[in-house]
């Protein structure tokens, strides 16, 4: 955890402080996502929204709707699969506004952008920051310096064990699972989803599931730019999202944000 966060005044007056006036929801979760007990220097880092929802008492749908306004004034990014967020001018304030390769801070960046995942987060980093802080182009998770490392033996087990249960038979599924999988309309992750299913122990619930499922398709968090922000099937499930409250608190033809 970081000791302390800056936040400059001009927050308020600048670009986004204006585009956010009026919505009181979306100035608290970007100050909260500038000053956070999860946040980095880099303002790349993992923060379910299930943690903006309660460490700012903005509950799960006002955080959603902050978020999606966060994310259309391009204050930040959101990778779902992950769960990180990417706060796009945060290294700026955090650490400096350039970063020359002779300065003590630039070894602790390359660190920390190697280690920077997903992919796709670290190149938006790279992309962002590669003339401002001197980042090798094309740079990778691993080191610039020196090969990368041979897997550890537990790593390389845990991709078979992965590559074994993506190849598992339909028949293996537990029951319920594939009246779950039809009916579920993002069908992504499917080996995550079994193993989700069967940790929540849905079959004991997969009517309840099934009718939550039907009702949340219609809505326009579901049916917004073709479904966007439908959570992931693994998501849905280990979160027991058809316990929320009906629609989570949504009336139909409302939209109530990312999830």
């Amino acid at each position: 955890m970081r000791d302390y966060g800056k936040v400059l005044p001009s927050f308020w007056i600048g670009e986004t402080g204006k585009k956010l006036r009026g919505d009181a929801p979306a100035q608290v979760l970007a100050m909260y996502l500038m000053t956070c007990p999860h946040s980095t220097w880099t303002g790349v880092y993992h923060c379910p929204i299930l943690y903006m929802a309660h460490e700012t008492g903005l509950g799960m749908e006002g955080a959603s709707k902050a978020l999606a306004r966060l994310l259309e004034v391009g204050f930040c990014t959101y990778d779902e699969a992950s769960e990180v967020v990417f706060v796009v001018k945060m290294a700026a304030y955090q650490i400096a506004s350039t970063i020359k390769p002779e300065d003590k801070r630039h070894k602790g960046i390359l660190k920390d952008v190697e280690n920077m995942s997903p992919a796709s987060v670290r190149e938006q980093f790279i992309a962002t920051y590669s003339v401002a802080f001197n980042l090798p182009k094309g740079a990778k998770k691993a080191s610039p310096f020196k090969a990368p490392s041979k897997p550890l033996p537990s790593q390389e087990q845990e991709q078979e064990q992965e590559q074994e249960q993506e190849q598992e038979p339909i028949s293996s599924n537990p029951a319920g699972f594939d009246s779950f999988w039809s009916a579920y309309p993002k069908k992504v992750g499917k080996p995550a989803a079994v193993r989700a299913f069967k940790s929540a122990k849905v079959n004991g619930h997969i009517g309840d599931v099934l009718a939550d499922i039907e009702a949340k398709k219609s809505t326009d968090t579901w049916t917004k730019n073709g479904g966007q922000f439908i959570p992931n099937p693994a998501t849905y499930l280990n979160q027991r999202r058809w316990e929320d409250d009906p629609l989570g608190g949504e009336q139909p033809g409302i939209f109530a944000g990312a999830i």
